[in-house]
């Protein structure tokens, strides 16, 4: 199977080690992945603040980009933007495009999916052979929890992980508090609510706070910093790409080197 990999503009910008991996699970599963160079926003933050025309042509452009009949499945290490291009896509073209686009966004969201959806639905597996012998709570974005609804796959995948203690998150389904930004607009409350959310991580007294979405784990990773604690924020994508081999390898975390 050939699988493009939409890197997102936050992931690629300021974690492309989170790409890296994508790519390398992918590979290990005995799949070929690419990233077509052509790939831009998927024009949730335009849409998201009102500016929904001009998000026009990044919808365009990403039917452009990944409905080459050659890729078969596109993967996204966000469920923020898989809800995007999925949810916000169709409304996009059917309000501002034509037909002939609406049918192209329809198309590629067919085959559009989410890291964790991919490995459960599309290739059967909640054992990837990975291995990262660490303590580990799972917070589920807000997308992935709400709009795409991914549910318990990315708990199967974890569980699955030799090595791995995953410990639960209480009040796990509560909003960190980034929505892009809200966070921004709204900092007093969003201060709130992820102080609330990393009170919850530190009482599971995990060594890694995971998630699918790299916007969380910077809004939490932030807090988590700001208050000195000694949780590191990681993504599923890196864990599920960590296998022996990597054991003494180091991994990139909010730009801090750490052994994996």
């Amino acid at each position: 199977m050939r699988v493009g990999i939409f890197g997102t503009c936050l992931v690629d910008t300021l974690y492309p080690d989170v790409i890296r991996a994508t790519a390398r699970l992918i590979t290990r599963l005995g799949h070929e992945a690419v990233f077509p160079e052509g790939q831009t926003c998927c024009g949730q933050m335009h849409i998201n603040t009102g500016y929904q025309k001009d998000s026009l042509p990044l919808v365009q452009n990403y039917v452009d980009v990944f409905g080459d009949s050659s890729i078969d499945a596109v993967v996204l290490p966000s469920g923020s933007c898989t809800g995007s291009v999925r949810h916000q896509h169709p409304m996009i073209a059917g309000k501002f495009g034509d037909e002939a686009l609406s049918r192209e966004v329809s198309s590629v969201n067919d085959k559009t999916y989410d890291l964790a959806e991919f490995i459960v639905d599309v290739l059967g597996l909640t054992d990837v052979g990975a291995y990262f012998p660490h303590t580990v709570t799972y917070h589920p974005t807000c997308h992935s929890l709400r709009m795409i609804q991914v549910g318990s796959r990315p708990y199967r995948l974890l569980q699955n992980v030799e090595g791995l203690e995953l410990r639960e998150l209480p009040f796990a389904k509560e909003c960190c508090g980034f929505g892009g930004t809200f966070a921004v607009k709204n900092a007093a409350t969003s201060t709130a609510m992820v102080e609330d959310k990393v009170a919850h991580i530190e009482e599971t007294g995990a060594e890694y706070c995971a998630a699918g979405d790299a916007s969380c784990l910077t809004n939490i990773g932030g807090a988590m910093s700001r208050l000195q604690l000694g949780t590191k924020t990681i993504h599923l994508a890196q864990i599920l790409a960590s296998t022996h081999a990597d054991a003494d390898r180091s991994i990139t975390l909010l730009g801090e080197e750490v052994a994996a």
